[in-house]
C-alpha cells in the first residue's frame, strides 16, 4: 500500500506519516519546507524509518503532475495548505493559490493520471463562516450556542467569511464535486482544533501549543510582561489529540470506498471543549504559575464558539475520541517543555 501525504512535514502530516511508516506503509511525504518546524519533523520522520521525501510545490502544476505520475499512490491525505486565518487576511493571493490552486492541481492530477487513488481532504471549521446567525449565552468562563447544545453538524450553512474561509471552502468543494461529476474517491474532513507533539506552534496558529509555550516560558523565567489574547478569552474550541487524529485518519482511508463525497465535521466533541481561560486554568494547575495577560479586541471573522457534533463521524468509523483535553494538554505540556 503506497500512500502519499502533502504536507507532510507538517504536525498533521508527520504525525500520519510517521503512523504509516511504523506499519511498513510505502510512504511518500512531499513537502516544500516552508513552514516553521518542518525541517525538525522531516528529520524526526528519518529516525523512525524509510519514506521518500519530494521537494515540491503544490502551487507548482509540473511538480504535483510528475508526483502523481511518478508514485501513483493508492491513497493520499492532501494536508499541503495555508494554515493560518490572519495570514489569509494579510496576503489573500498567496491563501487562495495554495488552498484553491494547489488543491486543483492536485484534483486534475489524480483525475487524469491515478484516478482509481482514494482522497482524504484536510479541511477546516472556518468553512462555516462566523455563526453569528446563532444565539450565545455567556458564564464565567465561556460562551455556549444555545442552539447547538451537542456542537455543529454538518449541515450548517457554508458562509466562509474571511479570506481562509473562502479558500479552504472552495477546496473543500471541489474535492466533493471531483467525486460526484468524475467519481474520484474523495472526502473532507473539517477540523475542529488539533494539537499534539510535533505541532511548532506559533501566535497565528495552534492556540494550544502556542499559550502551553506561554506558560513555560512564564514559569521557567518569572515572566511578568503580559502576553495578549484576541477577545475576551470565553472563546470555545474542541480539541482533538493527534493519538486520536491518526485513528481516524487511517480509518477514513480503509472506507475510501464507502464515504467517497462524503464531508465529516471532525474534532473532539463537546465533552473536549476548552476557552481560553479555561486553558490557562489547567496550565496554571501544572505550571504552578499565574498567567498574565491582556486582552486585544477580537479577530475579524473569529467565532465565538466552534465544536464540532461528531456523531456523523463517530458513526461511519465506530470512532471516539480517547485522550481528554486535560490529558492532552498535559501531553503538549511535556512536548513543549522538551522543546525548549
Amino acid at each position: 500500500m503506497k500512500l502519499l501525504i502533502t504536507g507532510g512535514c507538517g504536525f498533521l502530516g508527520s504525525n500520519l506519516a510517521s503512523h504509516a511508516i511504523q506499519l511498513g506503509m510505502e510512504v511518500v511525504v512531499f513537502d516544500n519546507l516552508s513552514r516553521h518546524g518542518s525541517y525538525e519533523n522531516l528529520r524526526w520522520l528519518e529516525s523512525i524509518g524509510k519514506f521518500t521525501h519530494v521537494h515540491g510545490d503544490i502551487r507548482n502544476k509540473n511538480d504535483v503532475v510528475k508526483l502523481i505520475q511518478q508514485y501513483q499512490p493508492h491513497n493520499i491525505f492532501h494536508l499541503a495548505g495555508q494554515v493560518a486565518m490572519t495570514t489569509s487576511i494579510d496576503n489573500p493571493q498567496k491563501d487562495f493559490d495554495i488552498n484553491v490552486g494547489g488543491t486543483f492541481n492536485l484534483l486534475e492530477a489524480i483525475r487524469l493520471f491515478n484516478p482509481n487513488c482514494g482522497v482524504i481532504y484536510s479541511s477546516t471549521n472556518k468553512v462555516y463562516g462566523d455563526l453569528e446567525q446563532f444565539t450565545y449565552r455567556e458564564t464565567d468562563t465561556r460562551y455556549e450556542c444555545i442552539e447547538m447544545p451537542d456542537g455543529f453538524d454538518e449541515n450548517v450553512q457554508l458562509t466562509f467569511h474571511s479570506p481562509y474561509g473562502c479558500s479552504k471552502g472552495a477546496a473543500d468543494q471541489y474535492m466533493l464535486d471531483y467525486a460526484r461529476i468524475y467519481g474520484l474517491k474523495t472526502a473532507v474532513f473539517r477540523h475542529s482544533s488539533m494539537y499534539g507533539g510535533r505541532q511548532f506552534a506559533t501566535v497565528d496558529q495552534g492556540w494550544v501549543g502556542w499559550f502551553c509555550q506561554q506558560a513555560i516560558e512564564t514559569s521557567k523565567n518569572n515572566v511578568i510582561t503580559p502576553f495578549t489574547i484576541s477577545g475576551t478569552g470565553k472563546q470555545v474550541r474542541d480539541l482533538l489529540h493527534a493519538d486520536d487524529m491518526i485513528k481516524l485518519y487511517f480509518s477514513g482511508m480503509r472506507k475510501i470506498d464507502k464515504i467517497s463525497g462524503e464531508v465529516f465535521n471532525i474534532g473532539g466533541g463537546i465533552v473536549n471543549s476548552l476557552s481560553l481561560l479555561e486553558l490557562f486554568k489547567i496550565l496554571e494547575n501544572n505550571t504552578s504559575t499565574k498567567l498574565i495577560y491582556k486582552n486585544l479586541p477580537a479577530r475579524s471573522s473569529d467565532q465565538r464558539v466552534f465544536v464540532a457534533n461528531i456523531r456523523k463521524a463517530s458513526e461511519a468509523f465506530n470512532w471516539v475520541p480517547t485522550v481528554s483535553s486535560e490529558e492532552g494538554v498535559k501531553k503538549m505540556l511535556e512536548w513543549c517543555k522538551n522543546c525548549a
